[in-house]
């Protein structure tokens, strides 16, 4: 389907003050207008046009763009006159089966028609109204996707930018909305980038494979043979118990007082000095063996890898990950950010500061775009790479209804095929990506949604609506 488009009608004016109620005659015309549009009567349409209006807009184009209207946004449900605007130009709320659009008309002296359009519809007062102005591309996605998305997205701040990659078969197509005077509407952000957050642990895990692929360590080596810093008590903590949550680590460390620090920048001043303290004097494990979410776990393990790579968490990324797969604009460094950076928002839609994860990068550091991303996806489809396919075997059962390998979770109830997924979330962004090895499909979502807005589950679960959208082409 092409984009909803309004041909470039010239509106002929006459210099006719109304007072801004319905006047009859527009009443009557605009009737009749959803009539013959609702059942496909464009010839009637074009026979409610003055003459002038004829020669502007033929029968041979107005007829194709109510057809494509009518094919986008469906028949005309309900219509409500707003306001007159520019003096003689009646402008009327239009709900059609897909969408909400202006419908403006003009009318000359004899009650025909010498303007016409449709456009995006903007209340006055919209702090709770939400008008879809997504457009539709064929090569991209289709209508189903478009209701998804804008379901989703509607009750996100204004400003919310949501960028999506959308992987059939192995082929990349990208689609972005914003939302601005509540409004959606579809933009180019796939180059742009944003905090990933949670996903980052999924490159931490690639390292990891990476080390182990190289033969430098083993799975079930213990970190502490890689330390200096002495563990309290002589605990030890294998990379495989840190890379699938079962170390029993906390989320974060005790020595953490999220009481006592920016909230809005949290993890900036958590150095290798406060975690080798927490390492030496507090380190506890509780219910090693099962299955504990923990950032301090990806941290710690993306702070030992670079220990072993005698290097930075970000200088191993870009040898052994970004420049690998061209992943031009990825970055764990804020201040190497290249491209345009969209600024993460509060649950107000306010700009907030980025987090700097400082010696905890590794559980969520992680800044990139939608188009990195979709190379480091489609890189799993290719059975040569065995680190990749190292971090997808699965090393422990959850539940019934998921695995985890290395960093990725395994959706067992989501397909007839595994869906490999992990999502992310920080002060100012929530993400989402998910992909099938053996159909080679794939969605990511990286958004400007806080982690902590109350909506912000409808990012996983979009990413997951959309997925199976995919399976079913």
């Amino acid at each position: 389907m092409k984009k909803i488009i309004s041909i470039s009608l010239f509106v002929l004016i006459t210099n006719i003050t109304f007072a801004q109620t319905e006047k009859p005659t527009y009443k009557v015309v605009v009737e009749a207008f959803v009539k013959n549009y609702n059942t496909n009567n464009f010839e009637v349409v074009f026979s409610m046009f003055s003459s002038d209006m004829k020669v502007a807009v033929p029968l041979n184009k107005l007829a194709p763009y109510l057809t494509n209207l009518k094919k986008q946004a469906g028949n005309i449900t309900k219509r409500e006159f707003v306001s007159y605007k520019n003096e003689s130009v009646a402008v009327y709320k239009t709900n059609f089966e897909n969408a909400i659009y202006a419908l403006n008309i003009s009318l000359d002296n004899n009650s025909k028609i010498n303007g016409f359009a449709v456009t995006p519809f903007a209340e006055e007062n919209t702090s709770e109204t939400v008008i879809n102005n997504l457009s539709i591309k064929a090569s991209s996605i289709s209508k189903k996707q478009s209701q998804l998305i804008f379901e989703n997205a509607k009750t996100f701040p204004n400003q919310t930018q949501v960028s999506i990659a959308f992987i059939n078969n192995g082929k990349v197509s990208y689609y972005g909305t914003k939302k601005n005077n509540d409004t959606i509407s579809a933009i180019d952000n796939h180059k742009s980038v944003f905090e990933i957050g949670s996903i980052s642990k999924v490159f931490t895990s690639t390292l990891l494979a990476n080390f182990v692929i190289d033969g430098k360590i083993k799975l079930n080596n213990n970190i502490n043979d890689y330390l200096k810093t002495p563990f309290h008590n002589n605990i030890k903590i294998a990379f495989i118990n840190l890379a699938n949550h079962t170390s029993g680590l906390p989320r974060l460390p005790s020595n953490l007082d999220l009481a006592k620090v920016n909230l809005e920048n949290p993890y900036k001043e958590y150095k290798e000095k406060e975690l080798e303290e927490y390492l030496t004097n507090h380190l506890e494990l509780s219910n090693k063996g099962d299955y504990q979410y923990s950032n301090l776990g990806g941290g710690l393990m993306g702070y030992t890898l670079s220990k072993i790579g005698n290097t930075t968490y970000e200088n191993l990324l870009q040898n052994k990950i970004f420049s690998k797969y061209e992943m031009q604009n990825s970055t764990a460094d804020i201040n190497k950010v290249k491209g345009h950076l969209v600024r993460g928002l509060n649950n107000e839609g306010k700009e907030i500061p980025n987090w700097e994860f400082s010696i905890l990068a590794g559980a969520g550091g992680i800044l990139s775009t939608p188009e990195d991303l979709s190379k480091f996806v489609i890189a799993q489809f290719k059975p040569s790479n065995k680190a990749l396919e190292l971090t997808r075997q699965k090393t422990f059962e959850i539940n019934d209804t998921m695995d985890i390998g290395l960093g990725w979770h395994l959706l067992k109830s989501q397909s007839q095929n595994i869906w490999y997924w992990h999502n992310g979330g920080t002060g100012g962004y929530s993400s989402s990506m998910v992909f099938d090895e053996k159909t080679k499909n794939g969605i990511i979502i990286l958004s400007n949604v806080s982690a902590f807005n109350p909506n912000m589950g409808n990012i996983d679960k979009l990413c997951f609506e959309l997925m199976k959208t995919l399976e079913k082409k």
